[in-house]
């Protein structure tokens, strides 16, 4: 039988349930599944296993379902979040996290049914309530695609 984990080997990942605590994205939105290997105010990595039963891709496609590439960017988004209630603690859990800017996003490969997908976001920067962040989506440690993006913390 293996030791219990220390306290800062249980922060390195959180569930889906820990995450619905932290931010306010419910299925079928909720694009990630576990957070693994964050660390408080530098970097968290989410997975979201991609299932065929996934509302969007009864259009997108039917006949080759595909990742729609704004969900990578959403799951990318729904990581640096989780992150940022972390760094901040539980007095911001439930706020919401806006979008203010997506640059530099590229589409590299497609992400299908099944895939594994590992979302790592890095923090950049942050002022005040306003965070910016480098993310990659990939499979298989291959790059799938990439984006630098700013979010606003609102205060209630």
């Amino acid at each position: 039988m293996s030791e219990p984990a220390t306290t800062a080997e249980q922060s390195r990942e959180i569930d889906v349930l820990r995450i619905m605590e932290m931010i306010p994205h419910r299925p079928p939105f909720l694009m990630i599944d576990k957070v693994i290997d964050i660390e408080t105010n530098a970097h968290a990595t989410g997975v979201k296993n991609v299932s065929i039963s996934e509302p969007c891709f009864q259009g997108h496609f039917p006949t080759r379902p595909v990742m729609p590439g704004v969900l990578l960017i959403e799951a990318m988004a729904q990581t640096a979040a989780v992150l940022v209630v972390h760094t901040l603690g539980r007095e911001s859990e439930g706020k919401l996290v806006y979008f203010m800017s997506v640059d530099s996003a590229r589409f590299r490969k497609p992400v299908f049914p099944g895939d594994t997908l590992h979302v790592r976001v890095t923090k950049q920067r942050n002022r005040g309530n306003v965070w910016k962040f480098e993310g990659r989506a990939e499979v298989r440690g291959q790059l799938m695609a990439e984006a630098v993006f700013a979010a606003m913390i609102l205060d209630d």
